[in-house]
């Protein structure tokens, strides 16, 4: 691994991160114009269906041959619980706030690694774990100017997304990235579309627009993020995903004029320093 590979890879992570941010501006600006959170989960699972369609059709039904049916149905039912309750946090909370709180999903990872695939934890990974959990009590302390239920809300889809990660490590010991990804595409989109029918609204041109718009850049997210560890050295390039939150405020004060509050920020500072302990230490692990 050159240095070249790790300044390629960090572009790609920093690209990433840049694009978590438009997908929360496009999550603002449809439930704004009244599209249900339900709607928006159903575009972005039926655009992750679009850009894995190409790999379906070259290499046909025998990407879908598996021994791992049930894992692949719960990790895609994991997917859209994440999807449902991370969109519908940031209806209720500003967007650092929420964005903050989704880090943790490196902390409950940590938390049933060694449960569930028998991974050793180390001092490491404690700590920044123990961090980010601290950091999760300043943050949502009595007294404290976040709406409950987003809170819950960003907590939730940051223990759903645990599903994901764990999912994927034990599927990826057997399966091919091609099979992985092509019943994700279906079965969230399977899934997604009864919910998106029973909360149907009639939309407008420029909704249809911003959907279609959504639905199609939002799964650009993980293939940059993929491409990226592909390409450079995970410890070098992991940590890279965390200026999504600078990209994140920036737009949240500029766009719609609002940042926490002062212990909010603490907080936040708390969460990312051990999100950013727990990633270096897992990439070096590995």
């Amino acid at each position: 691994m050159n240095r070249n590979d790790n300044l390629r890879g960090a572009a790609l992570m920093t690209g990433a991160a840049m694009l978590f941010a438009v997908e929360l501006l496009f999550i603002r600006w449809l439930s704004a114009r009244g599209v249900p959170t339900e709607v928006q989960v159903a575009a972005r699972a039926a655009g992750q269906l679009v850009w894995v369609a190409p790999t379906i059709a070259a290499s046909g039904v025998a990407v879908f041959r598996t021994r791992r049916l049930a894992l692949h149905l719960f990790r895609g039912a994991c997917s859209l619980v994440t999807w449902a309750l991370y969109y519908f946090s940031f209806t209720r909370l500003d967007l650092a706030t929420g964005t903050v709180l989704s880090f943790t999903n490196v902390m409950f990872t940590t938390l049933l690694a060694g449960p569930v695939l028998g991974e050793k934890v180390d001092r490491w990974r404690w700590a920044g774990t123990l961090a980010g959990l601290v950091g999760v009590a300043v943050m949502l302390r009595p007294g404290a100017q976040i709406d409950t239920l987003g809170a819950l809300a960003a907590v939730g889809a940051a223990v759903a997304w645990c599903g994901i990660t764990l999912t994927s490590r034990v599927l990826t010991a057997t399966e091919s990235t091609r099979t992985v990804i092509a019943w994700v595409g279906i079965v969230t989109t399977a899934g997604a579309l009864p919910f998106a029918a029973a909360a149907w609204v009639p939309l407008s041109a420029g909704d249809w627009l911003l959907l279609a718009s959504f639905g199609l850049i939002a799964p650009g997210i993980i293939w940059m993020v993929t491409d990226a560890l592909r390409t450079g050295e995970a410890s070098a390039i992991a940590p890279f995903q965390y200026l999504r939150l600078l990209a994140v405020a920036a737009f949240g004060w500029f766009v719609f004029g609002e940042a926490p509050d002062a212990w909010g920020w603490l907080g936040a500072a708390v969460i990312l320093g051990g999100a950013l302990a727990v990633t270096v230490a897992e990439a070096r692990r590995r």
